[in-house]
């Protein structure tokens, strides 16, 4: 199953450095009485539904309202029963970055042991560690984020989306020649925005001009 839209990262220099550094020691078992399920496995679309439509809905993805509790608590059981349930993991990182709470209200673990969780069920989703990455970026720790990025596009070297996050990174870094790299593979295969180009092109390592 595909990602339903792109999901980009936008660096929050505010961000507490301190808000990734939870223990996964206890992080759970991956068994539920509903599921798990696989995410990206269209197989998987009915059970999806059932759960999206009572716990991962629009209100709970904008992180603006609970359906059957807590924003937490539906992201809490949408993850539970869906693992690397990718938009679910977004809104789970925003809504701990938007509190400045590990563990956010009604939820069972903390975010590093979602995080945790995800890679233990489905090994090789290359988003899950995308989305991890910007979550460790935006919380400030750099090269932990480069390390999960470097995976997710060890696993995924040709989806758009994680080479344009990294080419963001490695920007961010000051590491232009690399950040080049992964902007012209991301615009290679199709990456709409233009924010990296446009940097990369008024930090002089872009060789067309920014894009108007």
């Amino acid at each position: 199953m595909k990602t339903r839209s792109y999901i980009t990262a936008i660096i929050i220099l505010s961000a507490s450095a301190s808000l990734h550094a939870a223990s996964t020691t206890y992080c759970g078992d991956l068994k539920s009485s509903f599921g798990p399920f696989d995410y990206t496995n269209s197989e998987n679309r009915s059970d999806l539904e059932v759960v999206e439509n009572f716990h991962f809905t629009k209100n709970v993805e904008q992180l603006t309202k609970g359906n059957t509790g807590t924003v937490g608590g539906d992201l809490a059981y949408t993850l539970g029963t869906f693992p690397n349930h990718h938009r679910a993991l977004m809104a789970f990182s925003k809504l701990v970055l938007r509190d400045k709470k590990l563990r956010p209200e009604g939820a069972r673990y903390s975010i590093e042991c979602y995080f945790d969780r995800a890679i233990r069920f489905k090994p090789n989703d290359g988003i899950v560690r995308m989305i991890y990455g910007i979550y460790l970026l935006k919380s400030g720790d750099l090269n932990k984020a480069i390390d999960q990025l470097n995976e997710a596009n060890r696993l995924q070297p040709e989806n758009a989306n994680i080479n344009y996050n990294l080419g963001l990174l490695y920007m961010k870094k000051k590491d232009y020649q690399k950040a080049k790299i992964h902007a012209k593979k991301a615009y290679e295969l199709g990456f709409p925005l233009q924010g990296l180009k446009n940097m990369l092109s008024e930090a002089g390592h872009w060789n067309e001009p920014p894009a108007k």
